[in-house]
């Protein structure tokens, strides 16, 4: 027996209007939707007039409902999965079932769709030539400052999702760990009350704090500049001299060649002025 095929689905993250009409076609044919929230699910297949049997899959229920499902799949039965809004697999329990499945050697085919993420990067007006998202930020507090310090250098538009009651914390870290960039936020996107605000972080923050904040949010900020960058990492360098430096990289195990060739980079500096101390050291 042929096993089935697994559709990766993507369904509205709020218009009805955006879902594809291969997606409708594929949740009509397929014999069992997998559902993150099956109350959520049911909404929009009744307003497309769609009766398939549901089973629910979840953070909390995925391991032993994603095998239950590799099993079905192995029968021969094809299975449509959806997220609550948006592509399945993205800050979502489909990313298990996926890697079950690539174990598994059954077929996945993508439905593509409405994403939150790239909706609202085409709207911030920062570059989208590279980005990174980073989904979710840790809720631990040390912890998601601990992550922001690592963006800190991170030259691409960063993109990120935040829930209402954790946004003025967050964008606190933002403003902390990566300065006053400029950042676009985007809140109950393709909905009723769709809006996105675009400015310097600082001033964002004044913004929310005379809101209620509502919605799911869509965070998309400004890279580092690239000479600010280069600015900040020879900053590193004032505090040791050359010969320091270079003896710091023979303690890891560096021959001299490598470490006055790391040095210059390190440094920005021709490598034949950094030789002419290092070509001292013992």
């Amino acid at each position: 027996m042929m096993a089935g095929v697994l559709y990766l689905c993507a369904t509205p993250i709020g218009n009805l209007e955006d879902i594809t009409l291969r997606c409708i076609r594929i949740l009509g044919e397929a014999d069992i939707i997998a559902a993150e929230d099956t109350r959520q699910t049911i909404k929009l297949l009744n307003h497309f007039e769609i009766r398939k049997p549901l089973i629910s899959y979840h953070e909390h229920n995925k391991f032993e409902k994603g095998e239950e499902l590799v099993e079905l799949l192995k029968s021969g039965k094809n299975i449509a999965l959806v997220s609550d809004a948006g592509m399945p697999a993205i800050s979502d329990p489909g990313e298990d079932l996926v890697r079950l499945c690539v174990e598994n050697d059954i077929e996945i085919i993508p439905i593509p769709g409405a994403t939150a993420s790239l909706t609202a990067l085409i709207v911030s007006g920062l570059s989208t030539v590279r980005f990174c998202f980073e989904g979710f930020l840790p809720s631990n507090k040390k912890e998601r400052r601990e992550r922001l310090q690592k963006l800190s250098a991170e030259t691409r538009t960063i993109i990120i999702y935040e829930a209402p009651h954790r946004l003025l914390d967050t964008l606190g870290d933002l403003m902390e760990q990566l300065g006053d960039r400029r950042i676009s936020v985007s809140r109950e996107i393709t909905k009723k009350f769709e809006e996105t605000l675009r400015d310097n972080i600082s001033n964002i923050i004044k913004v929310f704090k005379e809101r209620t904040i509502k919605g799911e949010f869509v965070l998309v900020i400004e890279g580092i500049n690239e000479q600010e960058l280069i600015d900040i990492e020879l900053k590193k360098w004032h505090n040791i001299t050359i010969e320091e430096h270079i003896k710091m990289y023979l303690r890891q195990g560096m021959d001299k060649k490598e470490a006055i060739r790391k040095v210059a980079e390190d440094r920005k500096l021709p490598k034949k002025e950094i030789y002419k101390v290092g070509c001292n050291i013992d």
